[in-house]
């Protein structure tokens, strides 16, 4: 591919006018504070990626698990290490992940159940405006991939005023 050439990381949906799909999305995008449903469109593709991946693995094995597990096992311990597989899971379970699983493990999602900001968009705005790091890195992507293990290193900058526990924009007992 070329450089500077145009790249969309996601799919459409095939019909855009059905309602019922539109207020699914609609929910998803207010229940995670996503800023638009290119963002849920994202997310749909890479658990698409993800369902694909397995599948291929599966047909390579001719439907042999184990053999598939095997051969997938780098695919299955990075799906372990970002958090959307649990240490028992297996190839079988990654069909059955649901868009939520992936958005649940976006920093804007984790920060927010850590009690980051008040709201889910709250938390996208304190980790846009820098106020958030990630093992002390300052991290201002609110798509950014939250690995199991850095999870508890997520707090607020210590040089951002809202490092400061009485800021107003606070929430009580953060």
């Amino acid at each position: 591919m070329a450089l500077g050439s145009n790249t969309k990381f996601y799919e459409t949906p095939n019909h855009p006018f059905q309602g019922e799909r539109i207020a699914e999305e609609a929910d998803l995008v207010s229940q995670y504070g996503l800023s638009n449903k290119e963002e849920l469109w994202r997310a749909q593709s890479e658990l698409r990626d993800y369902r694909r991946e397995a599948r291929r693995l599966l047909g390579e094995a001719q439907g042999d698990a184990e053999e598939a597990a095997e051969a997938g096992s780098d695919f299955l311990a990075r799906l372990k290490r970002i958090g959307v597989l649990d240490e028992g899971d297996s190839l079988d379970d990654i069909l059955s992940l649901d868009v939520t699983d992936i958005l649940e493990r976006r920093l804007q999602t984790v920060a927010y159940r850590k009690g980051v900001g008040n709201t889910a968009k709250q938390a996208r705005q304190f980790i846009n405006h820098g106020h958030v790091t990630v093992e002390g890195a300052r991290v201002t992507a609110p798509s950014f991939k939250v690995d199991v293990a850095i999870e508890d290193d997520i707090e607020f900058d210590e040089t951002s005023p809202l490092a400061d526990e009485l800021h107003p924009e606070r929430a009580e007992g953060q």
